[in-house]
């Protein structure tokens, strides 16, 4: 009765896991989008954001972390191709590059993904102590800081990727006009001189801080621009960035977490 009983738990349990246990379908067909470098590029830039939380699955729909996923890139063996979900999570699966494919795709995704752990690898550590002052003199300490949730943007003149996402950074400040708990800084390596007279053809809502090359690069280690930082109010950073739309999606939830 006892053994009965026992193998009865054991089918319950494995039953219960197999209901948990979902294998999305890929949204796209893993082949198709590795044809051409140009059509890997577009579709990651459209449908694959690294930086932010997902589900990570391995080639067998095995469950891995995050950090693990994203080593398995740098390998330059896989792409990430996202998977149909009825959740609100997104979905992440490795797939084989395929012999025939660009080496361009395994080059660009091995350096990405590169990137991504070490932008990964900051987030729940303590944003470094500062004092800057930007464009119009204001100083910008933790302790001015102190409370607030701080998204800080990092880019210079001659990054092309970095002004590209002007509008949609513009469009987020005005988004949260409203939130005085949230402040936006963008960090440029650029002098007052040069900066001055550019953001008058170019502007950008974000208040400015010149000069910080040697900040980025040193206390920072940037690896690429343009990153973004989410800092919660306590200076613990949340998340580390690559791109606008990663952006978006993250402080929206940590604005709800924060309200």
């Amino acid at each position: 009765m006892k053994k009965q009983l026992y193998t009865l738990t054991l089918l319950l349990a494995f039953g219960s896991c197999m209901a948990q246990t979902k294998f999305w379908k890929p949204a796209v067909n893993p082949s198709e989008v590795q044809k051409t470098y140009l059509g890997w590029n577009n579709y990651q830039k459209s449908h694959i954001m690294l930086s932010t939380d997902f589900v990570a699955l391995d080639a067998k729909s095995n469950p891995i972390t995050k950090a693990a996923f994203l080593q398995e890139l740098t390998s330059g063996n896989y792409i990430p191709v996202a998977l149909e979900s009825d959740k609100a999570a997104l979905y992440y699966q490795l797939f084989k590059i395929e012999p025939t494919s660009d080496t361009s795709i395994k080059a660009s995704i091995a350096e990405t993904a590169f990137n991504e752990i070490q932008n990964y690898k900051k987030e729940g550590e303590p944003f470094p102590a500062f004092s800057f002052h930007d464009l119009e003199g204001n100083l910008i300490t933790n302790e001015t800081l102190k409370g607030k949730i701080v998204v800080i943007k990092c880019w210079y003149i001659h990054c092309a990727a970095c002004l590209k996402e002007f509008p949609e950074v513009n469009q987020l400040v005005a988004n949260y006009k409203d939130r005085t708990d949230i402040f936006f800084i963008s960090l440029a390596e650029d002098t007052p001189e040069q900066l001055a007279p550019f953001l008058v053809r170019k502007p950008l809502s974000y208040a400015v801080v010149p000069d910080m090359k040697t900040y980025m690069n040193l206390t920072l280690q940037l690896n690429a621009f343009p990153t973004h930082y989410i800092i919660n109010k306590e200076g613990i950073i949340v998340k580390v960035l690559s791109d606008s739309h990663s952006l978006e999606v993250a402080l929206k939830k940590e604005s709800l977490i924060e309200k």
